[in-house]
């Protein structure tokens, strides 16, 4: 079974021009099939305040209203998409932008308003692959932007990290998929003070009680919540770290398995 690897890049790599580059590098040169997941970094909030566009966030998370949608469509799937997708083909990789309308590969159904009304955020409820599988067959990279639809005209701004796993999850049968999520940290870290702590591999076991311990909390909970319902969903193996984690067997970062 072929290897797939799907990576979500952060907006510690986004809002850097240099960092963008050096890790559009790395991805260029990966030589299996490939899937690029990017969130929207702070533009879209820079944008927000340029155009006095009010930001309202509830625990990390942006309440988008019909405004705010429009804004984050030109930047998500406009602006930060097809930079992106230009940069990689400087760099020989062929790649093409997609949100989850295009080709209908994401389809959501937007997020109930109790107990809070988050406005057009979606939750995902269905990966239709065949589109993507036809292109990574003739080695073409797709390039998702944080943006799906729910099939009745709408799109909705969705989790970055949901969408990343999502698709893990959707290629599970037909590769042995990889998901990587790269950010700032060096990995899940067992004392957020000491970037050396990193706890280097959790398992689906170990991983509840690094959340009893309360080792894993706040903004990291979620994300790893998504990477053991991975995992449970027969993705092969997931790693939370800095880039150099693509391609460098000594890297210090996390990985998480069965």
């Amino acid at each position: 079974m072929d290897t797939l690897k799907i990576i979500k890049i952060g907006g510690n790599i986004i809002d850097n021009e240099v960092a963008l580059s050096s890790f559009l590098d790395v991805f260029a040169a990966i030589e299996s099939p490939k899937i690029l997941i990017h969130g929207g970094g702070k533009l879209a909030t820079q944008l927000a305040n340029q155009l006095g566009l009010e930001v309202k966030m509830i625990d990390g998370r942006r309440i988008t209203d019909k405004a705010t949608l429009d804004l984050i469509t030109m930047v998500y799937a406009g602006k930060i998409n097809k930079n992106i997708v230009a940069q990689l083909q400087s760099k020989n990789c062929n790649a093409i932008g997609f949100s989850g309308a295009d080709g209908n590969t994401i389809v959501s159904k937007k997020r109930h308003i109790n107990p809070i009304d988050f406005g057009f955020v979606g939750d995902v409820k269905k990966v239709n692959i065949k589109t993507l599988q036809v292109l990574l067959e003739h080695k073409v990279t797709p390039v998702f932007c944080a943006l799906t639809h729910d099939k009745k005209g709408q799109l909705l701004n969705t989790n970055a990290d949901t969408i990343a796993s999502e698709l893990a999850i959707g290629f599970a049968e037909h590769y042995q998929t990889e998901l990587y999520y790269c950010f700032e940290k060096n990995g899940v870290l067992r004392d957020v003070t000491d970037e050396n702590s990193v706890i280097k591999e959790i398992t689906t076991q170990s991983y509840q009680s690094l959340i009893d311990d309360k080792v894993i909390v706040d903004g990291m909970l979620p994300k790893l919540n998504n990477c053991v319902y991975a995992i449970e969903k027969n993705v092969h193996k997931v790693c939370i770290g800095k880039p150099e984690m693509l391609y460098d067997d000594q890297a210090n970062f996390t990985t998480i398995t069965k």
